[in-house]
């Protein structure tokens, strides 16, 4: 996990908690709403993402988001606009969060291959324009 928040800090210029946090909202987001199989092997290849998506609160599969966040999450429809508030809330500003998610899945490609991340991005809506 060190090498993937370097290199999304490197990216974004984020700090190292901030981009943690933030690769764990997108795992925990990718958890839910994307291809169980093809999700489950991305996890397994990159090494601290269990981890990652403890530390970030979001409580993974089958736990909703609390709070105002969630409810605004909720009202907004779900999926990638609940996510990118999930980013704002964590400190990650609307114009890092394309660098930010090209540098995840590029990493996610690297590790798990095109055939695991390519059915990620197809299957949930929205989330080809961030990666």
């Amino acid at each position: 996990m060190e090498e993937l928040v370097a290199r999304v800090t490197q990216a974004t210029g984020l700090d190292a908690t901030t981009a943690q946090k933030a690769i764990g909202l997108i795992l925990a987001f990718l958890q839910k709403e994307g291809p169980a199989e093809e999700v489950g092997k991305l996890i397994a290849a990159m090494p601290g993402a269990e981890t990652a998506i403890a530390q970030s609160g979001d409580g993974g599969p089958g736990e909703g988001g609390g709070g105002l966040m969630g409810m605004l999450g909720g009202m907004m429809g779900g999926g990638v606009m609940a996510l990118g508030q999930k980013l704002m809330s964590a400190g990650v500003p609307m114009g890092q969060m394309q660098p930010l998610g090209r540098e995840l899945f590029a990493y996610g490609r690297e590790k798990a291959g095109e055939d695991v991340m390519g059915p990620i991005v197809g299957s949930v809506p929205g989330l080809g324009q961030f990666v």
